[in-house]
């Protein structure tokens, strides 16, 4: 990398280049995680009761906002040949279902047929949907894993340009409740 002067380019203009870069992308899915989950419904009305069971597999995504990031969250340490990455939290896009592998498993085909009560367990259900397949998403164990992706494919994004230029340096990736993130 040589600067516009003809000069080679120092490590926080690579950096600064490299976030620039970095933002265009907007958000990167870092990890992905496939669930199934099953949900109830059961409605009872005039003696008569419907139920309605759901199996549903869906695809949940685990991005990092790159819009979020400023100019302060790349800091360059010439002492030690640091460069510091400040990331915005993973963030759990909502739940893409799986809709051709719904299996759906019911009862009550009579309050079905007589009044509104599969409109109302079907409300029911995709609301229950949401929730029960963002619970499975969202634990520290999977965060862990989607941070451990995105702290490496950062990590890669800002190092080889870093060594492209003849600049050797380690680079630190941090999340807001680790330790340094404040620097």
């Amino acid at each position: 990398f040589v600067g516009r002067d003809g000069k080679p380019a120092d490590a926080q203009s690579v950096a600064a280049a490299s976030l620039d870069t970095i933002r265009a992308q907007n958000r990167l899915t870092v990890f992905a995680g496939r669930f199934t989950v099953a949900v109830t419904t059961r409605v009872s009305k005039l003696g008569l009761s419907a139920e309605k069971t759901l199996i549903v597999p869906a695809t949940v995504r685990y991005d990092i906002d790159y819009s979020k990031l400023g100019p302060d969250d790349v800091t360059w340490d010439t002492a030690a040949r640091e460069m510091t990455v400040r990331l915005p939290d993973i963030e759990i896009d909502e739940p893409q279902v799986d809709m051709a592998n719904i299996r759906e498993y019911g009862g009550g085909t009579i309050l079905m047929a007589l009044g509104n009560a599969e409109e109302v367990i079907d409300a029911a259900n995709r609301t229950k949907i949401r929730t029960a397949v963002i619970k499975e998403a969202d634990t520290p164990l999977l965060r862990e894993l989607a941070r451990r992706s995105a702290r490496s494919a950062v990590e890669r994004g800002i190092a080889l340009p870093l060594k492209a230029a003849g600049i050797d340096a380690r680079v630190i990736v941090r999340f807001p409740d680790e330790s340094g993130y404040g620097l």
